[in-house]
């Protein structure tokens, strides 16, 4: 109501000249409209004669030492020493989102498992994903070679999911079972305790696909992401239970405006992992209350692949193609991906193995004329997208299928070099490759593009091709 009163036309120029305020926005400089609700406010209220206390706040959520960081002169400190005109409920008052009443060891145990294979109701979304049954999982990388990429086909049939080349699926991952058993003896949590969550407000929405009841384990899993690099507000809530005069001080320098650098020291930079910081705080990290669990860690996101098949050439079949995620810090444990991990670790021949996934529409879309060249660049797992591409448009019968292929060694990340080599010969497909570490001189797909650059602009000029690029 106030929005819309702000934004009245008939409001005079010093309507809110008795009006102090500050303007504190939260955004993403990564998208064009950054921060376009906190500008368009500021304007309008100074532009009715309203009093700024401080310049206004533009939060980032793309900087490294948090939202708050990027917020200009005003920082966040500031702007609270000048509205901080009437007394602020202290964060340890707060009582949390959600309270865990746990259930008597001996009530019935219904059947509730995400991952159980169930015919859906509607086309799968990230609220109801559909738990796919992995059908191979298969190393494409020579086994010398320093990084793991997998190809990995699921199985859909009876989903209702259909796609086009370009589109992408969603996979939501899970905790690692070694890491879940760390997690609930740091806590003094029993993994097989059982809970209904429910809201502290009235009118609060439980969390999604969490079940009820559900288990610690379960939790733990399939829902807390407690290997992400955890934020300062972690810390702050942290420091509000630690009965430890050290660990409390060590958090609450971390949680000040002060204290942002040595924080992004020890975690961004090094990629400590929430329960990793859990570890470091043992007298803090026994004494938090599992009611407050879901507040202190923010829950596992989905992560997107490209589709790296088709359906016309594989149905009822998702391919992806994944990278394994594994890079050093100065930390003695290599630091892994979440999502890429887990994938890699499962093994279809040690049963039924399943993958909670949907599908979403992707940015690239391919010329429907039959007749319109493609010309695809796409180094490393980038070429996802375009095997996608290439099997729709060769069960089509379409060609003029023009890709330009690079990666370190031939005879180490080649991906689908059998399948490649066979469209050429059977003229489905144009290639060129660039093996970067295979001579000398280092080469990439911008040195065969420059050497090719006639047929590459014949095909722009007179195909009117359209060009893609991913990587």
């Amino acid at each position: 109501m106030f929005w819309r009163f702000l934004f009245r036309k008939n409001l005079p120029p010093g309507s809110l000249c008795q009006l102090d305020y500050a303007v504190l926005g939260l955004g993403d400089s990564s998208y064009p409209r950054f921060n376009f609700v906190a500008k368009k406010l500021h304007k309008r209220v100074l532009q009715l004669g309203g009093n700024p206390l401080l310049p206004v706040a533009l939060g980032d959520d793309q900087h490294d030492l948090g939202p708050l960081a990027a917020s200009g002169p005003a920082g966040a400190e500031e702007l609270w020493h000048g509205v901080t005109m009437l007394p602020c409920c202290p964060p340890h008052s707060l009582p949390p989102k959600y309270t865990l009443h746990y259930l008597p060891e001996d009530s019935p145990h219904p059947d509730s498992d995400l991952l159980q294979p169930t015919a859906p109701r509607a086309v799968p979304c990230e609220l109801h994903p559909f738990a796919a049954r992995v059908v191979s999982n298969q190393r494409v990388t020579a086994q010398s070679h320093f990084q793991d990429v997998r190809l990995i086909e699921f199985d859909i049939t009876g989903s209702g999911i259909t796609f086009s080349a370009g589109d992408v699926v969603m996979i939501q991952p899970q905790n690692c079972p070694e890491d879940v058993q760390q997690f609930c003896q740091l806590l003094r949590l029993d993994p097989d305790r059982r809970f209904v969550l429910k809201p502290t407000e009235p009118g609060t929405s439980l969390p999604p696909l969490l079940p009820q009841p559900c288990t610690i384990r379960h939790l733990v899993t399939h829902y807390l992401d407690i290997s992400c690099v955890p934020r300062r507000s972690f810390f702050e809530l942290l420091s509000y239970f630690s009965t430890n005069e050290l660990e409390r001080e060590k958090l609450q320098e971390f949680s000040s405006a002060q204290g942002q650098e040595e924080l992004y020291s020890y975690c961004n930079r090094p990629r400590r992992t929430t329960l990793e910081a859990l570890w470091d705080f043992p007298h803090t990290t026994c004494a938090i209350p599992a009611d407050y669990l879901l507040d202190l860690i923010p829950r596992i996101r989905p992560r997107a692949f490209s589709i790296a098949s088709s359906l016309l050439a594989h149905p009822d079949r998702i391919q992806i193609l994944v990278a394994v995620v594994r890079y050093k810090t100065r930390l003695s444990k290599p630091r892994r991906g979440l999502c890429s991990t887990w994938l890699a670790s499962l093994n279809p021949e040690q049963g039924d193995v399943r993958v909670p996934l949907w599908v979403k529409k992707g940015g690239m879309k391919f010329p429907a004329d039959p007749a319109t060249p493609v010309i695809m660049i796409g180094p490393g797992t980038g070429v996802a997208p375009f095997r996608a591409a290439i099997q729709e448009r060769v069960a089509q019968g379409r060609r003029g299928n023009c890709l330009f292929f690079g990666c370190r060694q031939k005879s180490k990340d080649f991906y689908c070099q059998a399948e490649w080599e066979e469209l050429v010969a059977q003229g489905f497909l144009t290639l060129f490759t660039a093996f970067s570490r295979d001579q000398e001189e280092k080469v990439y797909v911008q040195h065969r593009i420059q050497e090719n650059r006639r047929l590459v602009w014949e095909l722009l000029s007179s195909g009117n091709a359209h060009i893609y690029l991913a990587g």
